[in-house]
């Protein structure tokens, strides 16, 4: 089977199945599970999908994705709270490193007029800041995500392993009761996942909402590779439990 065949088949098999372990989309193709990891591989550089633990997932349409200003009235006072809370974690002349997603836009509305670096593949963070003469702003490069306001790909994966920043504000779709942080906007996982190689410290921003984790095939991280939690007070206790016991502080607003 010739390898463009091959890459249009799996993505079909993925359309219809969701989520598959590498195994299986090996047995599928009648392929061997090396060839199978280069196809994932490829497929996700080019944004067509997202390996996860294990297998694959593929990529959500951008008309199954809520716009990003429907998804920015979401909850705001929640994500205000969060936001304004993290603010303070920020001292003059932080170079810090935010994710994509609504929280992390209200965390850039705190930082306006603050002599701060921020480097973003958000670029609703980007249209905030651009013209704040105090704000040293980077922005990572590569392929637009027009209906959600972001940069993905290689380029942008690639950009973040130039650098070693202070703190990562971190963005999810939810949260497992077990403290796995996930996300659904598939193409944006190894990008999130290249930002906390690339920080010491890594702060995450999720609201009340964002518990028990209903939303989200693609797992992040799990709870001992974040520092930091600030969300809202009436968020799970017990999922935040499970934080605490990971030695993660947790703040609530």
């Amino acid at each position: 089977m010739l390898r463009e065949t091959r890459h249009e088949k799996l993505l079909s098999i993925l359309g219809e199945e969701g989520v598959l372990p590498i195994g299986e989309i090996a047995s599928r193709l009648g392929i061997s599970e090396a060839t199978a990891r280069r196809d994932i591989t490829e497929l996700g550089r080019a944004g067509r999908l997202t390996r996860v633990y294990g297998g694959a997932v593929a990529a959500p349409s951008p008309d199954e994705e809520r716009p990003f200003s429907e998804v920015a009235v979401d909850d705001l006072a929640e994500k205000q709270a969060v936001a304004h809370r993290a603010a303070e974690l920020v001292a003059d002349g932080d170079v810090v490193l935010l994710d994509i997603g609504t929280t992390t836009l209200q965390l850039a509305k705190q930082l306006r007029g603050r002599p701060v670096t921020i480097v973003t593949s958000n670029l609703a963070v980007y249209d905030e800041l651009r013209d704040d003469p105090r704000v040293t702003l980077i922005l990572l490069g590569g392929q637009v995500r027009a209906n959600y306001r972001s940069v993905v790909g290689f380029l942008t994966e690639s950009n973040i392993r130039q650098l070693h920043v202070g703190r990562l504000f971190l963005g999810a779709s939810g949260v497992l009761p077990d403290g796995s942080v996930l996300d659904s906007t598939h193409v944006e996982v190894p990008v999130k996942r290249a930002m906390l190689e690339a920080t010491r410290e890594v702060v995450l921003l999720v609201t009340t909402g964002k518990f028990p984790g209903e939303t989200g095939l693609a797992r992040i991280c799990g709870p001992r590779q974040i520092d930091t939690l600030i969300t809202n007070t009436r968020s799970d206790p017990a999922t935040l439990d499970v934080f605490r016991e990971a030695d993660v502080e947790v703040l609530t607003v």
